[in-house]
């Protein structure tokens, strides 16, 4: 710095630039990054027209079906006395998606080891070891403090990738009843899956004490 008051501009400088400006046009905006959607389908007879999709097939899409899980208003917020220290997620089948979606959200107040937040469960089930999506994303949501809990309910069912299974069998509700709700006032649930399956762990979770409105499903 000289020390110097700045000169003014004069108008006839400052129409000059402006005129400069508006000729080299607006800023261009940066592209936006390409989208990646990650859809989980079931395979059946008669869906081929996707399962066997070949790179570059173009789709239309619907609405999303389903509003979402309400945590902030449920989970997060201040309707109930006691405050929300575990969690507990139920799916069974393509169910685990929306529950995926959920978990690596990083908006469930989850916290591993000695990182706090809430403690976290999830049962998953499926019906032989074949119909499990997901496997190796189990190590990544065990280190973000979700303990996984798969179950079968067809352990002897030959696999075609010849799979064997040795872990937990039966139903997600069976398991939840055999575990029990450690503390029933202070848990909440997120389940996504087959309608008997939802019925019978909100009957179950609610006979243990927790409240009815942390309870929540995506439709």
């Amino acid at each position: 710095p000289t020390g110097e008051r700045p000169k003014p501009v004069s108008p006839k400088k400052k129409g000059k630039a402006a005129e400069a400006d508006a000729a080299a046009g607006p800023e261009p905006t940066p592209a936006a990054a390409p989208a990646t959607w990650e859809f989980l389908v079931k395979k059946t007879d008669n869906n081929d027209w996707i399962t066997s999709a070949v790179a570059g097939s173009t789709y239309d899409v619907s609405q999303v079906m389903g509003g979402g899980f309400p945590v902030e208003e449920n989970i997060d917020g201040f309707k109930y006395d006691f405050p929300t220290q575990n969690l507990l997620l139920f799916a069974s089948g393509s169910g685990i998606s929306p529950i995926r979606s959920a978990i690596e959200s990083n908006q469930l107040g989850i916290g591993a080891g000695d990182k706090g937040g809430r403690t976290c469960t999830l049962y998953y089930g499926v019906r032989t070891p074949d119909d499990m999506p997901y496997v190796s994303k189990f190590p990544e949501w065990e280190a973000l403090g979700v303990q996984v809990v798969p179950v079968v309910s067809q352990p002897d069912v030959v696999c075609e990738s010849g799979a064997v299974w040795g872990g937990r069998t039966g139903y997600v509700q069976n398991a939840l009843e055999e575990d029990g709700v450690a503390i029933p006032r202070n848990s909440g649930a997120l389940m996504c899956g087959v309608k008997g399956m939802c019925e019978s762990v909100k009957s179950m979770l609610e006979d243990a004490g927790v409240f009815e409105g942390r309870v929540l499903t995506n439709f």
